[in-house]
């Protein structure tokens, strides 16, 4: 049996241009093809209701990512002992220590007296270690604050002669350290420290 939509007028799109009539004469009840009808327009115009549109992930203002600013992402730095090229071509080029956030990095001590070296290892170890003292509490801090230490020895013959000296000066856990055989140190000296602290 033939139906009847084989004769019905197409749009160019290939659609029956009387859709309506193109589905009662293939045998749906017309009071059930209105109620389809009505169906899908109300879920078509609900689906185009202006708001209800999800927004992208990346448009949504929860997902953007929380504005940086270079004060949060450089740490603040603050000169303990500060020195500059306007302080004139006598003054010595570095600064006592440096601040870089909660980090306190001091430049290399000497324990020199005078201008001249000890006489003794221990003196002189004694002298270097007062000397990074002095700078830790200028910056507020202690001995104990030190995390990392350096020392540079123009003999390492002398390393059992500063470790007496340097145990002397901690009341909890040493910082981390490396003893360095560095040959002829500035003025003669036998040591130099250098050391990195942090706010605990």
């Amino acid at each position: 049996m033939r139906l009847a939509t084989t004769s019905a007028r197409r749009s160019p799109a290939g659609f029956p241009a009387r859709p309506l009539a193109f589905f009662c004469a293939a045998g749906f009840p017309a009071r059930s093809l209105a109620l389809f009808c009505a169906t899908g327009l109300a879920l078509l115009v609900s689906a185009c209701a202006p708001g209800d549109a999800e927004t992208p992930e990346s448009e949504s203002p929860d997902a953007a990512s929380p504005a940086t600013t270079p004060a949060q992402q450089v740490p603040a730095r603050e000169y303990v002992g500060a020195r500059s090229p306007a302080d004139g071509d006598n003054a010595l080029p570095f600064s006592g220590a440096v601040w870089v956030g909660h980090t306190l990095y001091l430049s290399g001590a000497l324990g020199l007296e005078n201008g001249q070296v000890p006489a003794t290892a221990e003196a002189e170890a004694a002298n270097v270690m007062n000397n990074v003292k002095a700078t830790l509490e200028s910056a507020g801090l202690a001995m104990d604050d030190l995390v990392s230490v350096q020392v540079f020895a123009s003999d390492v013959g002398d390393y059992q002669a500063f470790n007496s000296v340097y145990r002397t000066y901690f009341t909890t856990e040493y910082p981390a350290r490396a003893f360095i055989g560095a040959g002829t140190l500035l003025f003669g000296a036998r040591f130099e420290v250098q050391g990195i602290a942090a706010r605990r």
